[in-house]
């Protein structure tokens, strides 16, 4: 009995101790799955985004997401609703396919889809409004290119709330006019404005989020020249337009999506079209124009001048010892440089000035209508404002500061004067090399028609700051 009553005993030990032991492991392994999800949420790309603007994203998808609830709930399924729709979602289905043939294009991407999903909000349940974004962006994130997903999911909320709201005011516009419910052909004359006031609210309500989220997490990025130039106004009002009579013919049968898509097609391939010729103007690692397009525009500005004997400069700048800094500080931190300093352009030109990147660190505006001491004092402030960058070149003690200059060289064109665009060039080429000779970060000028030339002499004190006074002079030997 002793001898059986201590096998039991042991038995009884050995199955406790496995049952502690389990429960530990088991224990372990809860603490650790917690820990390992709680660290791969906190890894996610969204939280890189300053907090105001990721809780603005994830207040917008949420709220897509409680509409969607909301009218699934309350919405009846019928056949010819989901013909209609599954059509729809074949033709963006399609139009997907079309856009990864032809490659998307980066930066702010401009499409055809509110052609099938407009009919969406104005022909179907509520249900179905925010499904045909969703699936459409489930679509390019899986055939098209791979971005963090965040990106997707709050395009497709905000695109999907966006709609939504035309749907309702679509359906508060629509009963003003007695029958155009019932019967679109029969009252196109008041069916149509209406679709187009809701599309325009679709598009206001869309720029509104969409906006809101880019300048948030880019407060760089120009809203002004990315959606409101004259080329993104054209094609979001042609999209609207084509989407206004594709919704109106869908109405009436929705056979006609047979005869828009190809059609539809043509319309993606113009506005693409646009895009590569955008891109073919301008360089790819500053965003100012390229050398052949600069050139082109520049001679024919230039003949322009001497047509209307109007004043004009051309001015030259080049990045001091730009090969030591790709050496120090890595070809990053040198693109950096070029970026921050088109940047700069970019800011302080006018509208009608041309700037572009001539060619590795050397970049050329030209400033129509300007005599030339404002051209000279305009080059001042251009190279005062490039000393005055902060570019912080990554480095283990947290970073060090890339101290940026440029030498300049101008070349002025008088009214009335009779000069062709390689002899300014030429002038500016030799102000820029005499500004190099003479010790760099500093502005030259010579005038091509009175023999006035320039330079910004910058006196440096013991702690090597200065004022950069303007000396004019006649040029005696240069």
């Amino acid at each position: 009995m002793d001898a059986i009553r201590s096998t039991r005993e042991r038995n009884t030990g050995l199955r406790a101790r496995r049952t502690r032991r389990g429960w530990r492991d088991r224990r372990g392994w809860h603490t650790w799955h917690t820990w390992h999800t709680w660290h791969t949420w906190r890894d996610w790309p969204i939280w890189e985004l300053p907090r105001w603007v990721a809780a603005f994203v994830i207040v917008v998808v949420l709220a897509d997401a409680v509409v969607l609830g909301v009218a699934s709930g309350t919405v009846t399924v019928r056949a010819h609703d989901l013909e209609l729709f599954a059509g729809l979602l074949i033709c963006s289905g399609a139009t997907v396919e079309l856009t990864r043939r032809a490659g998307e294009n980066l930066g702010f991407v401009k499409d055809v889809y509110a052609v099938w999903e407009l009919p969406v909000a104005m022909l179907l349940p509520l249900a179905y409004v925010p499904v045909l974004p969703a699936v459409r962006f489930a679509l390019a994130q899986w055939r098209i290119l791979k971005v963090p997903m965040y990106r997707r999911v709050f395009s497709a909320a905000a695109i999907g709330l966006s709609y939504v709201t035309a749907a309702l005011v679509f359906r508060v516009l629509i009963h003003t006019v007695p029958g155009a419910a019932a019967n679109p052909a029969g009252h196109a004359l008041a069916w149509m404005p209406v679709v187009a006031v809701c599309a325009a609210v679709q598009w206001a309500v869309n720029q509104v989020l969409i906006w809101t989220a880019i300048k948030g997490s880019n407060p760089a990025v120009s809203v002004r020249d990315e959606q409101f130039a004259r080329e993104p106004m054209y094609n979001d009002v042609s999209e609207l337009c084509v989407a206004v009579l594709v919704t109106f013919c869908v109405a009436y049968s929705w056979i006609a999506l047979v005869f828009a898509f190809p059609f539809i097609t043509l319309l993606q391939r113009s506005v693409r079209h646009a895009r590569l010729l955008q891109d073919a103007r301008a360089d790819a690692k500053t965003g100012l124009l390229n050398a052949a397009t600069w050139e082109r525009q520049a001679t024919a500005e230039v003949a322009r001048a001497v047509r209307t004997r109007t004043s004009l400069a051309i001015v030259l700048l080049d990045i001091d010892r730009f090969k030591a800094i790709n050496d120090t500080y890595g070809h990053l931190t040198g693109d950096e440089v070029l970026k921050d300093i088109a940047h700069t352009l970019s800011t302080m030109l006018r509208e009608y000035d041309l700037a572009g990147r001539f060619g590795g660190e050397e970049f050329t505006v030209l400033l129509p209508q300007t005599r030339a001491v404002d051209a000279f004092r305009i080059a001042e402030r251009i190279r005062s404002a490039i000393a005055g960058l902060c570019i912080i070149a990554p480095g283990a003690t947290g970073g060090e500061r890339v101290h940026v200059t440029v030498s300049i060289g101008v070349a002025a064109l008088d009214a009335g004067g009779k000069r062709e665009y390689a002899e300014l060039m030429a002038a500016a080429d030799a102000a820029l090399y005499r500004a190099k000779r003479c010790g760099r970060d500093q502005v030259q000028m010579i005038s091509t028609t009175r023999g006035l030339s320039a330079v910004s002499s910058i006196p440096r004190g013991t702690n090597g700051e200065g004022q950069a006074p303007s000396l004019f002079r006649r040029a005696t030997g240069s």
